[in-house]
């Protein structure tokens, strides 16, 4: 039905968000529903919400995931930890001028010692000698998108988190989830909407562009969910009142679309590498708040399958036009699915 080009679109480099604004719920909101486009600010997602409805949110914590470090042999060496495997283990890129073997061992941010382990793929396996959540918060680097052109600094350390972030493990920010402030959320709840929460850890594959033309080619990233029995229960909840989900950000979508294949969200942890393009009819999710993203990128075949393709391109073509800001700093966007299971 679609290929690669299909999700192409030319954005001016002066659209891309490099710093958040000072507030963050002052973001705009552009408002789709179905053809119709309102221009709006995030603080009116307090009058599109009622009573009953039910925001999920992504509790998971961005790690300071990137490291500067030198081999045995002096070479040099960035590494940008992917995923936590245990207390001492980690997967990571490794880029040097020369692939590291199994047994070599590196010194990062002039600190403490890794060691080399088998490969996994495109990654390495790390070994720590000791708690690697330590030693990543004490010695890391936040890894901020390739496409932020400054250097992580202290206001970085603050708004490229959730105010709700809670459970380390991210490589990347659950972005639509930085528009919500205490504030916010405390009006949220005096209306009456209802919040639940899972865990995704967004790994640095978000990033990447799809690269064949032929989208069933394509492999997808994995990322490691957990979806808690409480969520599960207000959801069918939520559903049985009639009220709408309402998915905080693509990844707490894809972690309810991938919790629900069987037809019916189901509690538990897991490896998704679910890939979501037009044509798929979404079981849990009726409703998405979410940041506008990367030409070519899973993310955006994602929302062209939730608001439909075409509603889409014209929403993108709108927010160019009428100057909105893109990416993890950016704007927010509502959606609605007609497409549902």
């Amino acid at each position: 039905m679609y290929s690669l080009s299909d999700f192409d679109f030319n954005l001016p480099p002066e659209r891309i968000a490099q710093f958040p604004l000072p507030d963050r719920s002052a973001s705009r909101l552009l408002h789709v529903d179905g053809p119709r486009l309102a221009d709006r600010q995030f603080t009116d997602i307090l009058a599109l919400l009622q009573p009953g409805d039910l925001l999920v949110m992504n509790d998971t914590r961005v790690l300071k995931a990137r490291f500067f470090g030198v081999k045995d042999s002096g070479g040099k060496v960035e590494v940008l930890v992917e995923r936590v495997l245990d207390t001492r283990t980690v997967l990571a890129q490794v880029r040097a001028s020369k692939s590291p073997g199994p047994g070599v061992r590196i010194r990062l941010a002039e600190a403490f010692d890794v060691t080399v382990g088998e490969r996994a793929g495109e990654f390495y396996t790390l070994k720590f000698e000791a708690d690697v959540f330590d030693l990543i918060e004490q010695y890391g680097r936040l890894p901020l998108p390739p496409y932020i052109e400054h250097a992580p600094g202290e206001v970085d350390e603050t708004r490229y988190q959730t105010v709700f972030n809670k459970v380390p493990g991210a490589v990347a920010a659950p972005t639509a989830g930085l528009h919500f402030d205490e504030a916010l959320l405390q009006k949220l709840r005096d209306k009456g909407v209802n919040f639940a929460y899972v865990t995704l850890h967004v790994g640095a594959g978000t990033f990447q562009p799809v690269r064949t033309e032929n989208l069933a080619e394509h492999k997808m990233h994995t990322e490691w969910y957990t979806m808690p029995q409480e969520t599960v229960d207000a959801v069918r909840a939520t559903r049985a009142a009639g009220r709408d989900v309402i998915a905080v950000g693509t990844t707490s979508l894809r972690a309810l679309e991938s919790a629900s294949q069987t037809g019916e969200l189901v509690a538990g942890s897991a490896d998704t590498a679910l890939f979501i393009t037009p044509g798929y009819l979404f079981k849990t999710v009726t409703r998405l708040i979410t940041n506008f993203h990367l030409p070519k990128s899973t993310l955006l075949m994602l929302v062209s399958a939730f608001a439909g393709y075409d509603e889409i391109r014209a929403a993108y073509a709108h927010a160019i036009a009428h100057e909105y800001r893109f990416f993890s700093y950016g704007d927010a966007m509502l959606l609605t699915t007609p497409n549902r299971a």
